[in-house]
C-alpha cells in the first residue's frame, strides 16, 4: 500500500488477484502483475488461477470489459496441491528456493514434503527438480475462485510477502558479511604492510651501518697505509705480494 495509507490503483488490483503468485499471468508475481493492469501495460484475463470471476472482478475494479481468459496464459482449472515422491527426493532443495509461498519444508540432503494446507497450485516447484520427483495433484472439482477463497489468498499473500522480507534480509546480511570481510582483509594487508616496511627499513638500517663500518674500516686502512708510506716510502714496495 502507498506511503500515504491510501489504497492506489494497484493496490486495490493486487488486493482482488488469488495471489497464487504462478507467474502464469506473464509477471513475477501478483504484485507487478497488478502494477502492469493499473499502468495499461497488461489485460484483465492473463491470470488463470482467478478464472472467470477474476476477471470479472477485475473488470468491474478497472471499467474494462470482462473477456474470456487468455489461452495463452493457460486456462482456468480445479486447484492442484504439489506432491513429492519422498522416495525420489535427494534433497537439492531446488523446489523450496522455487515456493514462492515456503509451502516446502526440509533441508539440503534431506527429504522434502509440501504442506498442503500451504500450497497455492503454483506448480514453479515442478519444472526445477532434476529428478521429476513432484507432480500435481488436484484437490477441487471446482475451478477459479470457487476452489480457492478469499482467506486462503491472504494468507498466501501474507506468506508470500514474509519470503520476499527474508530473502531481501538475507541478501542485505550477506552483502554486510561480504563486506565486513573485505574491509577486514583490507585492514589486515594494511596492518601487514607498515610491519614490512618496518622490518625492511631495519634491514636496510643495519646494511647501512654494516657499510658504513667497511667503509671506515677501508679508510682507516688506507689512512695507516698512507701514514706508513710517509714514514718509510720504501715500505709500500718492499710489502710483500
Amino acid at each position: 500500500m502507498s506511503s500515504t495509507n491510501t489504497p492506489t490503483l494497484a493496490d486495490r488490483i493486487e488486493d482482488v488477484l488469488p495471489q497464487t503468485q504462478c507467474t502464469k499471468c506473464g509477471y513475477q508475481g501478483c504484485r507487478p502483475y497488478a502494477e502492469a493492469i493499473a499502468a495499461g501495460l497488461a489485460e484483465i484475463n492473463q491470470c488463470p488461477p482467478g478464472g472467470a470471476e477474476g476477471v470479472a472482478r477485475l473488470g468491474a475494479l478497472t471499467g474494462r470489459k470482462v473477456i474470456p481468459i487468455n489461452p495463452v496464459n493457460g486456462m482456468e482449472h480445479p486447484r492442484a496441491v504439489a506432491y513429492i515422491d519422498e522416495a525420489l527426493c535427494i534433497g537439492c532443495t531446488l523446489c523450496i528456493q522455487a515456493c514462492p509461498v515456503d509451502a516446502i519444508v526440509g533441508a539440503a540432503k534431506l527429504m522434502h514434503t509440501i504442506v498442503p494446507d500451504l500450497c497455492t497450485g503454483c506448480d514453479l516447484c515442478v519444472n526445477p527438480c532434476p529428478v521429476d520427483c513432484i507432480v500435481m495433484y488436484p484437490v477441487t472439482e471446482t475451478t477459479g475462485w470457487d476452489a480457492w477463497s478469499q482467506q486462503q489468498a491472504d494468507a498466501a499473500r501474507e506468506r508470500h510477502d514474509f519470503r520476499a522480507l527474508r530473502l531481501r534480509r538475507d541478501a542485505e546480511e550477506n552483502d554486510a558479511r561480504l563486506a565486513a570481510k573485505a574491509v577486514a582483509k583490507m585492514k589486515a594487508v594494511d596492518a601487514l604492510d607498515p610491519a614490512t616496511a618496518a622490518d625492511e627499513a631495519e634491514k636496510e638500517r643495519k646494511r647501512a651501518i654494516i657499510a658504513a663500518a667497511m667503509e671506515r674500516a677501508r679508510l682507516k686502512k688506507e689512512a695507516a697505509q698512507q701514514q706508513a708510506t710517509q714514514q718509510d716510502p720504501g715500505a709500500k714496495e718492499n710489502k710483500p705480494e
